[in-house]
């Protein structure tokens, strides 16, 4: 069993979207009222939900995407920086680990990893 929804209040759905689209491979999968659905190809559902003000999560709080292989982290993350989205955390390769920590458009936390199997 995983854990495959997420559901988030943006300040623009539209510009939430382009993001997860652009950088996730996230694509539309539906929509109900106003949310937006978006689905990626291990099944994950993130609910787009309209807020005038998205209400702040704590810090330490994010969300993450696991990666193929490490270079696939790095690549993202040059992808991401050439871009302008701000990086909470850069680049690291620690013991196996390689992720980093960006932002979305209403400031959510966002790590991006890879880790050897550790079976």
């Amino acid at each position: 069993m995983n854990i495959n929804h997420l559901h988030l209040k943006v300040a623009s759905a539209e510009r939430s979207r382009n993001f997860y689209e652009r950088f996730f491979g996230l694509r539309v999968s539906a929509t109900h009222g106003d949310i937006l659905f978006m689905r990626d190809d291990n099944g994950l559902d993130l609910a787009l939900a309209p807020a005038s003000s998205p209400e702040p999560l704590p810090d330490w709080f994010h969300f993450g995407f696991r990666l193929e292989d490490a270079e696939a982290v790095a690549r993202l993350y040059r992808v991401l920086a050439a871009a302008g989205v701000p990086m909470k955390q850069p680049l690291e390769r620690d013991d196996g680990l390689t992720f980093f920590r960006c932002r979305d458009p209403d400031g959510y936390g966002i790590e991006v990893y890879w880790e050897p199997d550790q079976a």
